[in-house]
């Protein structure tokens, strides 16, 4: 199989053409693998490749499998894979081993899909851009300068470039939303619960993550949530198996009420600067959804954004020092010895001096901001708004500088901690994080389904994706608009250039 014929498929036309005696699975199975040897030293989007597994499990894969003999990559972050290395992005991790599969790749396996490695991801996947200290930092395929974002970004780079059709990705804050408007391509956030973390986790970040993937067409992600939708024993949230996401995609959606915002509210606390790109893929996907006959309305989500972002920052920080002790204990080193990067080591201290008091408030405000959506939602269908304030910035623009990683290391001092606690720097954290992206923790803290569609091109020729959050559970709904507006904007033709 040629790669330009490879590349111009997307996952379940790659299953068809094997189905139908076109190509063998052999044939597909070389040509991603060759895209994955000559692409990824240009891309860094690979951490670590399984070919050879990958190929004997292929001989074992149910034909008729929805997605049997297509290639796709997990992401090096709570996607484990029974014996084989899970870092989790981090030099701490780098000789850890997954006990057992995740029901997650159990089902990836049942669907048909060849894992061929994993994907590079933030370390502990905590940041909205892609640059660990213990691996290679991917580089967007739009434009090598600029980062494809986080934490998912090593799955965004590999689709974007063409080196599978899928790969697998997480949100816990936007981490498929926002690779997705930085690569140009689909990413559907399913609503919390979903998507089975088990057996290593029930919930992770109190059930804000969701496991799901990044992928070049609609079809492709609906496919998939049929394979691994619903519960795993022992799962905390009482969601079965459902069928009927790929087959909604069959009718386009009736007139829909969909509220249109820049989302103010969520980014004027943050300091917020909308760019004007931004501001016009907003106005534009509005325009283009009246044009295909949904009523348009400017309305803001009832939400005050700094409110939003101190409760899930609070969080975030009490569940990194969980996740410090947890990473201790797997690895019997000492939580303060652990090779971890500086903003890591110092986001733990604050999280070790947090109040279970403040923890739990944090946690009630979710209920608070989840009730005033549903509210909302009675009035509208869905909300359009960004997805980030601009399209990707440039590598290395928004990690912490050196300057600042010494500021934080100042954090190690006994005491410092709960002294920056008093002083605000939850606040400061919460500015400095989520000043470029604050438009995607909604979702995550209510639970509702929320996609990143890659309708707008900039004229320097970098993607912007456009938010579409809709009322818990309601992903059928959302897949149904996504395939509506991919076929009538055509956004599949809009792939970067070939790599080598």
């Amino acid at each position: 199989m040629e790669i330009h014929d490879y590349r111009a498929h997307d996952g379940l036309g790659l299953a068809t053409l094997i189905r139908d005696g076109e190509v063998s699975r052999e044939e597909v199975f070389d040509a991603a693998c060759a895209m994955i040897e000559v692409g990824n030293p240009v891309l860094g989007a690979v951490v670590r490749t399984r070919f050879e597994q990958a190929r004997g499990e292929g001989r074992v894969v149910d034909p008729a499998a929805p997605f049997a003999g297509v290639p796709t990559l997990t992401k090096d972050l709570l996607m484990a894979i029974g014996g084989e290395p899970l870092a989790f992005g981090s030099a701490a991790m780098a000789d850890w081993r997954a006990p057992e599969d995740s029901s997650l790749v159990t089902r990836l396996r049942q669907a048909g899909l060849a894992i061929l490695g994993q994907t590079a991801t933030p370390e502990l996947g905590l940041m909205g851009i892609t640059e660990p200290h213990a691996f290679p930092h991917p580089v967007n395929p739009w434009r090598h300068e600029c980062s494809p974002g986080g934490s998912s970004g090593g799955a965004a780079a590999a689709v974007a470039a063409g080196l599978v059709p899928l790969a697998m990705a997480g949100d816990g804050g936007g981490s498929i939303r926002i690779p997705a408007s930085h690569c140009g391509l689909f990413g559907l956030k399913p609503s919390r619960g979903r998507v089975p973390l088990g057996p290593m986790f029930g919930e992770v970040w109190q059930g804000a993550v969701v496991e799901h993937a990044l992928t070049r067409s609609v079809r492709d992600s609906a496919a998939l949530l049929d394979a691994i939708n619903g519960m795993d024993a022992g799962s905390p949230w009482p969601l079965p198996r459902e069928p009927g996401f790929l087959t909604a995609l069959a009718c386009p959606p009736p007139p829909l009420r969909v509220a249109v915002s820049l989302g103010e509210p969520l980014g004027a606390a943050l300091g917020t600067r909308l760019d004007p790109e931004v501001r016009r893929a907003v106005e534009q996907a509005a325009h283009r959804l009246e044009g295909l006959g949904h009523h348009v309305e400017w309305a803001d989500p009832p939400v005050e954004g700094g409110a939003l972002a101190d409760s899930y920052l609070t969080l975030y920080l009490g569940h990194l020092a969980a996740d410090l002790a947890w990473i201790g204990e797997q690895t019997g080193v000492p939580v303060g010895r652990l090779d971890i990067e500086p903003a890591t080591r110092a986001i733990g201290r604050l999280g070790r001096c947090l109040p279970a008091r403040d923890y739990e408030l944090a946690k009630r405000h979710w209920n608070v901001v989840a009730r005033a959506m549903a509210d909302f939602h009675r009035r509208y269908d869905l909300l359009l708004m960004p997805v980030a304030a601009t399209s990707a910035p440039r590598r290395g623009e928004l990690y912490p500088s050196a300057a600042r990683e010494r500021l934080m290391a100042l954090l190690a001092i006994p005491g410092a901690s709960r002294l920056a606690m008093r002083a605000g720097l939850l606040k400061r954290l919460a500015a400095d994080s989520l000043r470029m992206t604050p438009f995607t923790q909604l979702a995550n803290l209510t639970g509702q389904p929320a996609m990143s569609l890659p309708l707008h091109v900039t004229p320097e020729g970098l993607p912007v994706g456009v938010q579409v959050v809709g009322p818990m559970g309601d992903e059928r709904r959302l897949l149904a608009l996504a395939a509506q507006l991919e076929a009538d904007s055509g956004w599949g033709r809009h792939l970067p250039r070939p790599i080598g």
